[in-house]
């Protein structure tokens, strides 16, 4: 049974999580088809950018506890098959030379929430809300930490992995989870909008700039500028930035 599906259009590809029926919550099967979907939308050269988004009222309820009681009695090594599973999702999206958009409706929750939260931009519908509760049931916010760590600021961090407290649509913007809130009557609208502007620009330049920005962590202030002055050198000496410098002062003069 299909989990996922995948579409094309207008250098937009989509990845609809389908299982609505089970809030979309994650087994090893939907882990897969996701991470296949990114590969092939990643090696389609029309493709520029990626939107997962999801079917019914939920995002993402994180992983599926039938599944998880299926393994219950497994062996430790067929645990790390399956909790690995689920953490390639997070690595091929951040390797993806592409940017990855969230749009997120409803619960976004444990690995939903490390789901969204890997993503490049997370936009998020006023229904929208947050949690890491795995503590509650005796598990422990495992791989969605890492990006959680990196996304908000270590006390309020700490604050939402050892309470698994919910945050709203409008605080998880404030905590950094969420790049922006759209309204509930421009949503569809406006991630489409985000998505095409994305996807209209220059591709060499975007892969470059989703490249460096993440090079760029953990490196001190020296070596970012450094390196961002390679990454400049080297754009510098493509045919989109020498296409679009004299499509810009063309423009400019013309207007003059």
């Amino acid at each position: 049974m299909t989990r996922v599906r995948v579409s094309r259009g207008e250098g937009v590809g989509r990845i609809t999580l389908a299982r609505p029926e089970k809030k979309n919550a994650l087994d090893r099967q939907m882990a897969e088809e996701i991470v296949h979907g990114l590969e092939s939308l990643a090696a389609d050269p029309g493709i520029r950018v990626v939107l997962i988004e999801a079917e019914g009222e939920d995002f993402c309820a994180g992983a599926d506890l039938d599944a998880l009681e299926a393994l219950l009695d497994a062996s430790r090594e067929a645990q790390l098959e399956d909790a690995r599973a689920l953490g390639r999702i997070f690595t091929v999206i951040r390797q993806l030379s592409i940017p990855v958009v969230a749009a997120v409706r409803g619960r976004a929750l444990a690995g939903g929430a490390g789901l969204a939260s890997a993503c490049d931009v997370v936009l998020a519908h006023p229904t929208a809300s947050f949690a890491y509760p795995e503590v509650r049931i005796g598990f422990v916010p495992a791989m969605v930490m890492t990006m959680l760590r990196r996304i908000v600021p270590e006390r309020q961090a700490f604050d939402l992995a050892i309470t698994g407290r919910t945050v709203t649509a409008t605080e998880a913007e404030k905590l950094g989870l969420v790049s922006r809130v759209i309204a509930a009557e421009q949503f569809e609208t406006g991630v489409d909008d985000v998505c095409r502007t994305i996807a209209k620009s220059p591709p060499e330049a975007v892969r470059r700039t989703k490249k460096l920005f993440y090079e760029l962590e953990g490196r001190p202030f020296e070596s970012g500028i450094a390196h961002g002055a390679q990454a400049n050198a080297d754009a510098r000496m493509t045919d989109e930035f020498r296409d679009g410098v004299r499509r810009f002062l063309q423009r400019k003069r013309g207007a003059s």
